[in-house]
């Protein structure tokens, strides 16, 4: 569904721009808040649901979402402006959980189950009834029927149908979720297991009834920018074609300052400083044999992959700063007095900016996604900008971190040129079954000598939940970005480390 105009995705961006809007021009901010469900879902006519309702019930919890707010309980009446006033403040941080589901949105899909479809032609073999080894198929009516009481899904009868006429049914979400997180509540609906999760936000956007969603800080970043602060963005690798075909990079910074931002820097900045940081790293500690392998940093679902389920190799992640917090660091060291937002396509970031432990120096985080609504509420068309700007920040090499791979190649790079006389293994992994598999043969002593990268999402940032267009065209658009770039790699002597 990436990259398609599907309804879930109108009714999300309708949402953050009506957000927005409030902000930008609400004077009763309780009142307008409260109507806001009657404005996205107007009359009495329902459009996607079963009832005018129950679209309302779900927008109203988008709504709360979309302001940085927690789902209201389904047992209490609580009024959907509750808690506002403390999400009303610029200095307002993610609180986790960051993806929730919304239990009036979710279909209780059948979580993994095998059925008859009317493909069957009721043949005389019938080898699902002969391979199945607990006799769950018989005979109904000519057809085969698949007693679900009896099935324990291990799928040899689809594997030997002739007629390709069984279905494996698989919860969506869960399908795209590569750590088992996504678990069922006492009615069989879909629910997100906080201790497994890593919010890479896949799910969010394999759902296709809209049910799964994430916090957002659009709210407050907008209050904080009408407050007068110094807002300075930092646009993510990735943004490269998110925002129209016409949009060339200078015309996306021109369009940020429109919207109000004081400046505007690539991260691939601190993508640069990041591979030269790694190249060092490998270097000197992997290719000396002092560590068995490298993980890299950038991806923070992929680190806290590998801090939850593999901890032996938490030592083995590079300590390099991210590309965010070391661009955020670069800003902050020349603006001092600025607030700095990240604006990228990943649900995870959004976490990364308000952990404790390494302090980020980003005050705020949102997607592309989000992004957008706040152009709508101002009406700024993009497609009309005439670019004021360059958008020079950074060499190919960080700019290429946006597509899967690009860490990695970005960072071989570097060691081939600064280290020529050292061989470098690199392996990288992409989708978080992928990269489980990958740090399994790590732990077992396979991927010795090795640079890994992982990605969370399958594609890489370009495949990041907030992202606005299909992956493979984003793909093209980085690459291209990355090919026409003034340098390739960094200088050394630009390492600031």
């Amino acid at each position: 569904m990436r990259g398609i105009e599907t309804q879930v995705r109108k009714v999300r961006r309708r949402v953050f721009k009506e957000v927005a809007d409030l902000a930008y021009h609400s004077e009763n901010l309780i009142d307008d808040m409260e109507a806001l469900p009657y404005k996205i879902v107007p009359g009495e006519d329902n459009e996607y649901w079963e009832s005018v309702y129950r679209e309302r019930a779900v927008v109203r919890e988008r709504i709360r979402l979309a302001m940085g707010m927690s789902l209201r309980p389904e047992d209490t009446p609580v009024h959907v402006s509750q808690g506002v006033e403390e999400s009303n403040i610029a200095e307002k941080y993610y609180e986790p959980p960051l993806l929730q589901v919304i239990p009036s949105a979710c279909n209780a899909c059948p979580e993994n189950q095998y059925e008859v479809t009317n493909k069957c032609m009721g043949c005389l073999a019938h080898p699902c009834n002969e391979v199945c080894p607990r006799g769950a198929i018989t005979m109904v009516h000519g057809k085969s029927y698949i007693d679900q009481e009896k099935c324990i899904k291990c799928g040899k009868c689809k594997s030997v149908c002739p007629y390709d006429a069984i279905s494996h049914q698989v919860r969506p979400c869960a399908g795209a979720c590569g750590v088992g997180a996504i678990k069922n509540d006492s009615k069989g609906r879909a629910k997100i297991d906080n201790d497994m999760c890593v919010s890479c936000g896949q799910c969010m956007v394999s759902c296709p009834f809209g049910a799964i969603a994430d916090k957002s800080q659009i709210f407050q970043l907008i209050r904080a920018m009408q407050s007068g602060k110094k807002i300075i963005a930092q646009v993510a690798p990735a943004f490269v074609g998110q925002f129209g075909k016409n949009v060339t990079p200078d015309a996306f910074k021109t369009a940020l300052k429109q919207l109000g931002f004081y400046d505007v820097y690539e991260t691939a900045i601190g993508a640069d400083l990041g591979a030269m940081t790694e190249a060092e790293h490998y270097v000197k500690e992997v290719a000396t044999g002092e560590l068995p392998f490298l993980l890299t940093s950038c991806c923070p679902s992929w680190s806290m992959l590998a801090k939850k389920f593999f901890p032996e190799t938490i030592d083995k992640i590079s300590n390099a700063l991210t590309p965010m917090v070391a661009t955020a660091r670069v800003i902050k060291e020349e603006h001092p007095d600025a607030s700095v937002v990240f604006i990228g396509p990943c649900a995870s970031k959004k976490l990364e900016a308000s952990r404790r432990t390494v302090r980020s120096d980003v005050d705020f985080v949102i997607t592309f996604e989000e992004l957008v609504g706040m152009f709508e509420a101002k009406g700024i068309k993009l497609e009309e900008i005439e670019p004021q700007d360059e958008m020079k920040d950074a060499t190919g090499a960080g700019r290429g971190y946006g597509v899967a791979g690009g860490v990695a190649a970005a960072i071989e790079e570097c060691i081939r040129e600064y280290y020529p006389d050292v061989d470098v293994n690199i392996e990288h992994a992409e989708s978080l079954a992928e990269c489980k598999k990958m740090l399994m043969l790590a732990k077992m002593g396979k991927k010795n000598g090795c640079l890994i990268e992982g990605m969370a999402c399958p594609g890489g940032c370009v495949a990041g939940a907030g992202t606005n267009i299909a992956v493979p065209q984003a793909t093209k658009e980085v690459n291209n970005f990355k090919a026409h770039s003034e340098k390739k790699i960094p200088e050394m002597e630009e390492n600031h480390d």
